[in-house]
């Protein structure tokens, strides 16, 4: 065993009175790569701002290399080699890469900066980390990817022991993040060590030589990797067993077409798609970033234009209506990024789970609310999503987990009742507990007779949730399977489209929905 680089003593944090770290013990060596997971809400960020100087504990303490360590702001943190690679980037986007690595340290005398030995410094950096870029470039002409490893430069920079990465890979496309997983590979072979965040638990298991699971701010494991597979962690997150991530999908009987859409096309966008989303079933679309997914969904929802096709819902036609009046027609889009289009940061849960079917709730022609019976609903609808009853759903929805954030931004539709929900990347960034309520929601919807159509990056997802699967590439739909055609290498076969024109890929009838009986069982297992 390698002697500690870093130890954590009985720490403890409130807020407000209110416990969030309850006597945090453990410790990381030099060299290793630990995985932290835990729910939204577990403690890990709490965690992470305590070592980075960001918070202070109430009590316990800190050891770094063996000597009490008492960081009073993040420049400590920098100076004992602790850098963190947060989801949201700490870059400035205008600055170029060498101006962003060296913002603090740059090479010069009497305030001097110069900029040749800058460049030459921060090419040999960009080498370390596989980016071949010129080091004058601006910021914010990279991609996700690429500006991610200039963060993982500026740490090695500062001379880093410790690296730590919180969600890396949810803004990353699938070549990014294997990039990046070789990287943290190299990192750890040079004796770094890395404490790696994510809720993608098969990459925790990939990455990581040992494993600490928090939840409601304890140790509740904490070991070799070997002793932790998926299940195991899930369990011990959520705090029961769970025997079923996916609803079963014979609960659930598909009716008669509820949403058609025919030859939609958009000049670069998408191409002659056809579309058909009955009562009562899932349909996932699958495909590559930039396929068109999202284009797809934001067309459907009213949201961009499209230059031929129709539209309907309900046998009516509502091509060319507005956002507005499909929302009124019973349609519902949860957008791929909450923070940016799907909720008021700063107004209160309640004003929030509100926000779009209060027009509904008037109490007199005169355009008052009925703030009593909003009241109720909101408290229906925070039950409903399982919000935690120890929020005040007066505070700012900026204050929650992102879990907690993306069930406000599904409450928020359920509460207008919605015939048709289009999920965009619905459970990106969220733990496992927040995507098992999530997951049933979906399955309830289903049930009752809603048409739910999931975009997703995630593949198991998709296998585990939907009824048909529809893939696309290029913004066409290349290929459609039924529950009992699902196959990852046809669906992967179809995203990439190999060559292949879409009439030799795919089932009409699993396109247009035709042919699919009364729905299986899940396959039951936690994946």
């Amino acid at each position: 065993m390698s002697r500690p680089l870093l130890q954590f003593e009985q720490i403890v944090k409130s807020f407000f009175g209110v416990p969030v770290l309850h006597g945090i013990t453990f410790d990381v060596p030099a060299g290793q790569t630990l995985g932290l997971v835990g729910e939204n809400g577990a403690g890990k960020s709490t965690l992470m701002n305590v070592l980075g100087g960001v918070l202070s504990t109430d009590t316990g303490s800190m050891h770094k290399d063996g000597a009490a360590y008492v960081p009073l702001s993040p420049r400590d943190a920098e100076r004992v080699g602790i850098s963190f690679i947060h989801q949201e980037l700490n870059l400035f986007p205008s600055l170029s890469i060498a101006e962003n690595l060296f913002l603090t340290c740059n090479p010069g005398r009497w305030g001097w900066i110069r900029r040749s030995v800058q460049h030459a410094e921060a090419e040999k950096l960009l080498q370390r980390v596989g980016l071949n870029v010129a080091p004058g470039m601006a910021v914010d002409r990279l991609s996700l990817g690429e500006r991610q490893l200039v963060e993982i430069a500026k740490a090695l920079n500062h001379q880093s022991k410790l690296v730590i990465f919180d969600e890396p890979t949810t803004s990353l496309s699938e070549t990014e993040t294997r990039r990046l997983f070789d990287l943290i590979d190299s990192l750890h072979r040079q004796g770094i060590a890395i404490i790696y965040i994510s809720h993608a638990l098969e990459d925790v298991r990939r990455l990581c030589d040992r494993v600490v699971v928090l939840r409601d701010g304890r140790v509740v494991g904490d070991g070799p990797i070997s002793q932790f597979d998926t299940h195991r962690m899930v369990n011990l997150m959520v705090g029961r067993e769970v025997d079923q991530l996916f609803p079963a999908q014979n609960l659930r009987t598909r009716g008669e077409p509820l949403f058609v859409a025919n030859g939609l096309s958009q000049p670069g966008v998408v191409h002659e798609i056809d579309l058909t989303l009955h009562r009562g079933e899932v349909v996932g679309i699958a495909g590559l970033m930039g396929s068109g997914r999202t284009e797809l969904a934001r067309i459907l929802f009213g949201l961009d234009e499209h230059s031929e096709g129709s539209i309907s819902l309900n046998g009516e036609d509502i091509t060319g209506r507005t956002v507005r009046e499909r929302i009124a027609k019973g349609m519902a889009f949860v957008t791929e990024s909450r923070r940016d289009d799907g909720l008021f940061l700063q107004n209160s849960i309640d004003e929030n789970l509100v926000a779009v079917a209060a027009a509904g709730y008037g109490s007199s022609g005169l355009g008052w609310l009925n703030h009593s019976r909003l009241a109720q609903e909101s408290e229906r609808i925070s039950q409903a999503v399982h919000v935690k009853k120890t929020v005040d759903r007066r505070q700012p929805v900026c204050t929650l987990s992102g879990g907690n954030q993306q069930k406000i931004v599904l409450g928020k539709w359920l509460l207008n009742d919605p015939q048709v929900l289009i999920l965009d990347d619905p459970t990106r960034g969220i733990d496992v507990g927040a995507k098992l309520e999530i997951y049933a929601m979906i399955g309830q919807l289903a049930s009752r007779g809603s048409a739910i159509l999931v975009i997703s990056s995630e593949l198991d997802e998709l296998i585990g949730l939907c009824d048909r699967i529809l893939v696309m590439s290029r913004g066409e739909i290349r290929d459609g399977m039924n529950r009992d055609e699902f196959d990852r290498e046809r669906i992967l076969h179809a995203a990439l489209h190999a060559g292949l024109e879409p009439s030799t890929t795919h089932d009409d009838s699993a396109l247009n929905g035709e042919g699919v009986g009364d729905l299986g069982s899940s396959s039951g297992g936690v994946k």
